[in-house]
């Protein structure tokens, strides 16, 4: 079955290009030139299985879209692209805590546009219980707060196993270092960006194969990047 991509731009000529491109791709696809009616169509009973979001619209912001879109049950899983404009980069910052997955600058090629769409699309959700999160052969135990790597168990620090766990529980999102100290360290005053990269790197080195996943986003923060294709 072809899988559902809506597209919210405001701009009818591109809007008219990206839906031929993916309908030509074999996607089936929805459309909106405004966030109101892309709220409905993303919530609604025939939901998209991903947005790709334009943050200037005429009606709302992309980025109340994108907080609208995450706040309901229906849609809070659903992969969201974001279109920006260059020198946009507190708003794509913004977008990543709202709880978009990936962005593109405009002008940007249809090529790049469709290999970014195609992967977000085969991201995994991981598997969670109240008890465990497992992605593949990493399967983190909560309740024992114990971590295992191909049914060996790795020893981590109480904040390097809460930051694997909030990485884990966003596969394929991005999370920036700002939202990951309010997270994980609640901003205490002694604790800076830094810290941050220094436990994503001692993280990266105990977790064997699966700390190649945690990717580096330029200027932005960091993704836990995993599906059964790595």
């Amino acid at each position: 079955m072809s899988k559902h991509i809506l597209i919210v731009e405001d701009e009818k000529d591109l809007l008219d290009t990206l839906e031929y491109n993916f309908k030509h791709a074999g996607y089936k696809v929805s459309t909106s030139l405004e966030g109101n009616k892309a709220i409905s169509l993303a919530t609604g009973k025939n939901s998209p299985d991903l947005i790709i979001l334009d943050l200037m619209l005429p009606d709302i912001s992309g980025l109340d879209v994108c907080k609208e879109i995450r706040s309901n049950p229906v849609s809070k899983n659903t992969p969201i692209l974001m279109l920006t404009a260059k020198g946009e980069e507190v708003d794509r910052i913004l977008g990543f805590e709202l709880g978009a997955d990936d962005y593109l600058v405009k002008p940007f090629s249809l090529r790049e546009l469709t290999l970014r769409v195609a992967a977000l699309l085969k991201r995994n959700v991981p598997v969670e219980t109240d008890e465990n999160i497992k992605l593949g052969d990493l399967n983190i135990d909560l309740a024992a707060h114990r971590v295992f790597v191909e049914s060996n168990e790795v020893t981590l620090t109480a904040k390097e196993f809460d930051l694997l766990v909030h990485l884990a529980r966003h596969n394929g999102r991005v999370q920036t270092r700002d939202y990951l100290l309010e997270q994980i360290w609640g901003y205490s005053s002694d604790v800076t960006t830094r810290t941050v990269d220094t436990h994503i790197k001692r993280l990266r080195s105990k977790i064997g194969s699966f700390g190649n996943l945690i990717e580096t986003v330029r200027s932005i923060g960091y993704r836990f990047n995993y599906n059964s294709d790595t």
